[in-house]
Order: structure tokens, then C-alpha cells, then sequence
């Protein structure tokens, strides 16, 4: 569905833990940069708008493609948006005063509603490319640097939940699915 906002895409469902295999295992990296990539990039923004969140991967609207979108605050405030194709992932040192990690809420798309804390890195940066296949780099701190490391985690087929200790992640993939219980584990 063709949603007005920030983003000229058509917005995808999103694709809940357990549900579709693609969710759970490592994402195969692209080769083509066509006409169908630059499209597949506008859906995947419109849907991380429509669904309210501030990164998606490709696999959480069903795309078995190492790529995601990112439209997050950094730690001072200022919006890190952009994407990456077959990202690579380095955490990085930290700087001055900024702690190594930073242990706060996170939650999912893919798991809806709950959150839970979580450790990660404070700064991180990923490499990867962009629709031409032309180097590109986003280097972040803070929630967006979280981001980073969700997202490149989702391409490796690793939720958020599967981070957390056992009875945690059954707590929380039984609040997502609520009192029908149709959120599969």
C-alpha cells in the first residue's frame, strides 16, 4: 500500500519472528544493482515508516537480500538515515567520554511490542555499498549505533530476543503474540 510520507515506496507487512524462515538465517548478498534494487530500497524506507521504526532489514519484509535502511537518531540528536548493500559491521573504540557500550531498551519490528535491555556497542560503523555498487559507510553512536548492529544482525538471521537469555526471549515472544498466541516461537 502506497502510503503518503517521507518515503516514495510501497509499504510491505512485516514479517514477525518464527514466521517465515528467511527471518533466521544468514541473507544472501546481492549481485544485481538494477532497476528492481532502487525499488526494493523505496519499499523497504515507506515500510520502516509505515510500521513506525527507525531501521528494517530486507528479510523483515520477506527479501532474502543483504540490505537495510536506517532513519535513526545518533546520540546527540542528529538523524543518521541512509542504507547499505552487503554491509560489513565494525564496532568501534570509544572516544573521549563516551562509554565502550551503552546497555538500553530494544526492541523489534519483527517482535512486536515488547522491549528489553540490551548491551551493544556505543559507536559503531558499517561499510557496504550503494545502488550502483559505489563504496558507502555509516559511522554512528548512541541508538543508532545500535541500530547498525541490529540491522547487520538481522542479515545474519539473529533477532534481537535471540540475544537475550532463554526465559527472557520465551517471555517476550509470548507477549508479542498476545492473548491469541499467533506469534510463532
Amino acid at each position: 500500500m502506497r502510503l503518503p510520507g517521507r518515503y516514495d515506496g510501497v509499504a510491505r507487512p512485516i514479517v514477525t519472528y518464527g514466521s517465515n524462515p528467511v527471518l533466521h538465517r544468514p541473507c544472501t548478498p546481492v549481485t544485481e544493482f538494477d532497476r528492481d534494487l532502487r525499488h526494493l530500497l523505496l519499499d523497504m524506507f515507506a515500510s520502516m515508516e509505515a510500521a513506525d521504526g527507525v531501521g528494517l532489514a530486507a528479510n523483515q519484509i520477506g527479501v532474502d537480500a543483504r540490505i537495510f535502511v536506517i532513519d535513526c537518531p545518533d546520540a546527540v540528536g542528529e538523524d543518521v538515515v541512509g542504507y547499505a548493500i552487503n554491509p560489513t559491521l565494525t564496532i568501534l573504540p570509544a572516544e573521549g567520554d563516551d562509554p565502550a557500550e551503552e546497555v538500553t531498551e530494544e526492541g523489534c519490528l519483527s517482535v512486536p511490542g515488547p522491549y528489553a535491555e540490551l548491551p551493544r556497542a556505543f559507536r559503531a560503523r558499517v561499510d557496504g555499498v550503494d545502488v550502483h555498487g559505489d563504496p558507502v559507510s555509516i559511522e554512528a553512536t548512541g541508538m543508532a549505533a545500535r541500530c547498525l548492529q541490529h540491522e547487520v544482525d538481522h542479515l545474519d538471521g539473529i533477532v534481537y530476543v535471540d540475544r537475550l537469555p532463554e526465559d527472557v526471549c520465551e517471555r517476550l515472544l509470548a507477549e508479542a503474540a498476545g492473548p491469541g498466541g499467533d506469534l510463532p516461537a
